[in-house]
């Protein structure tokens, strides 16, 4: 079974969230939306698009919990049950929360260092 097969968004806490995506915006030059990110899109070598997205965006943290961590990284997954599924049965902590939406399928497990972990399987052709 494939496990991770790349990096759907990196997520940062803020203590001034739209403060620190104007920063992002002025001298980084990202393009921060008014929901709080930006979604970078693929390109073959070519630079021509491709189907799948990178998100970044800023904000309080809340979503984070229960992990005090400052940053959240999405990783994309081929067949996000067959994967909790197996790392239930290593002995992770997966948490017991899945959701479901047209955005996908979103799972977490927490790394030995309380980071929380977002394992996402996106829409087929996405």
């Amino acid at each position: 079974m494939k496990r991770v097969t790349g990096i759907g968004g990196i997520f940062f806490k803020a203590k001034d969230p739209g403060k620190l995506g104007s920063w992002y915006k002025t001298h980084l030059g990202i393009d921060v939306q008014s929901w709080g990110g930006a979604a970078f899109r693929w390109a073959d070598d070519a630079g021509n698009p491709t189907n799948g997205t990178t998100a970044w965006s800023v904000s309080d943290g809340s979503y984070f919990a229960p992990s005090n961590s400052t940053f959240m990284v999405n990783y994309r997954v081929e067949d996000l049950h067959g994967l909790l599924k197996l790392l239930r049965e290593e002995g992770c902590q997966v948490l017991e929360k899945v959701e479901e939406s047209e955005y996908g399928i979103f799972g977490w497990v927490m790394d030995p260092e309380g980071n929380k972990v977002e394992l996402w399987q996106p829409p087929e052709g996405k």
